[in-house]
């Protein structure tokens, strides 16, 4: 069984969790992006053919913008908890340490199950 260092785990974590955030707030952006240009097009069209409808129209894409940007912000709050508090490294520690501790046991049962016995002239 090879032994994987702490330090190695924690990096490997630290490097997923760095894709994750990127992928998070670049596909957050891009996603709200494309729907506030579909929003105001819309928008824009159903100004143009029902000009006495502009306000009401206008509550509810205020609205939909809010939501959108709300998606945005959870994307965003969820990336930084995984910068700055990440879960997994603590989980990879603790999972390790335990680990550590199996081990260290086992091989002291190991010991005392089979004697190492010396032959005397």
């Amino acid at each position: 069984m090879m032994m994987v260092s702490l330090a190695n785990l924690v990096a490997q974590v630290s490097g997923a969790s760095a894709i994750a955030v990127g992928l998070l707030i670049g596909l957050g952006a891009l996603g709200t992006a494309i729907g506030f240009g579909l929003l105001g097009g819309r928008f824009l069209e159903g100004a143009a053919r029902q000009p006495e409808m502009i306000p009401t129209l206008q509550v509810k894409m205020f609205i939909v913008a809010g939501l959108l940007d709300a998606v945005t912000m959870i994307a965003v709050a969820i990336a930084l908890i995984l910068i700055f508090a990440n879960p997994f490294i603590s989980k990879v520690e603790t999972t390790y340490a335990s680990d550590q501790v199996a081990a260290q046991s086992s091989a002291q049962i190991n010991d005392q199950a089979h004697p190492v016995v010396v032959a005397q002239k």
